[in-house]
């Protein structure tokens, strides 16, 4: 089975140089992916959304879907979906792990130079990842943001406090690097070291990307309502994973030994006062 759908026959994936098809020149390739619990009711339209978009934006392409043990019909239908399609992969994890895992799965999965990940409640529309696709020769790492929020008054209210936090304690610009509609490149994603489990996952990518010195941009986007179900980003347990996952990777970033020269020696730990 071939994960791409027009392959070099020689069975290596085409790396097309930059364009977008003029000239009979071959378009970047792309990999899509979104993690799936209790999300049997869209996991079909988001796969669908995926397939259509990138037939339009590249000539090489995977859909891969994460199924984050879900305990729904959410792995059988993303299984159909594989049989029925050739660029569609799944990947199960044999229990829940927390949303930042199942990024990282999907993230470990991709094999294409652009990844681009979303939710698979259908709430970020992936038909927005044309616009993101036409900034993609200006950034390394495209994150978007809601200038439209459809959702609870608490759980705007819990954004705007969660944003605010992370741009006082790591000196970032972002608007809203939560919103779960993402586009990187891979020997981007290559460089980072990823720990988190739970949410932050988001803003930890968009922090250690900043500190690389990579391009980092942002477009806004609407949003649309969950049609069925609760979802569980803001519910206690992952809002504390979140908040332990954000101490950690402060600890890291500005701990004495974060990204050192290369060959410099390890130096002693630096005062709590003296990070500020």
């Amino acid at each position: 089975m071939s994960w791409g759908t027009r392959e070099a026959s020689g069975g290596h994936p085409l790396r097309p140089p930059n364009g977008d098809g003029a000239g009979g020149t071959q378009r970047d390739s792309v990999s899509v992916f979104f993690p799936v619990y209790n999300d049997e009711a869209t996991v079909a339209r988001v796969t669908e959304k995926a397939l259509r978009v990138c037939g339009e934006i590249a000539d090489t392409y995977e859909v891969i879907i994460v199924d984050d043990g879900s305990p729904d019909a959410s792995g059988r239908i993303a299984d159909a979906l594989a049989g029925q399609h050739d660029v569609v992969r799944v990947i199960h994890h044999p229990h829940n792990r927390g949303y930042g895992a199942a990024v990282r799965s999907g993230l470990q999965a991709c094999r294409y130079e652009w990844i681009c990940f979303t939710d698979g409640d259908d709430e970020y529309d992936l038909r927005d990842l044309k616009k993101l696709w036409r900034l993609r020769h200006h950034y390394d790492l495209i994150i978007t943001f809601r200038y439209v929020r459809r959702y609870s008054g608490f759980r705007i209210l819990l954004s705007r406090v969660y944003n605010v936090v992370l741009r006082h304690l790591f000196f970032t610009r972002y608007r809203d690097v939560s919103t779960g509609l993402r586009l990187v490149r891979k020997s981007l994603i290559d460089e980072l070291t990823l720990e988190a489990t739970s949410p932050f996952i988001g803003a930890e990518i968009a922090i250690k990307s900043m500190l690389k010195g990579y391009r980092v941009g942002e477009l806004g986007i609407q949003t649309f309502p969950r049609e069925f179900g609760r979802g569980t980003a803001t519910s206690p347990q992952n809002i504390y994973r979140t908040i332990v996952d954000m101490v950690r990777c402060y600890r890291r970033v500005f701990s004495a030994q974060y990204e050192l020269p290369e060959g410099a020696p390890e130096r002693p730990a630096v005062p709590e006062l003296s990070r500020r």
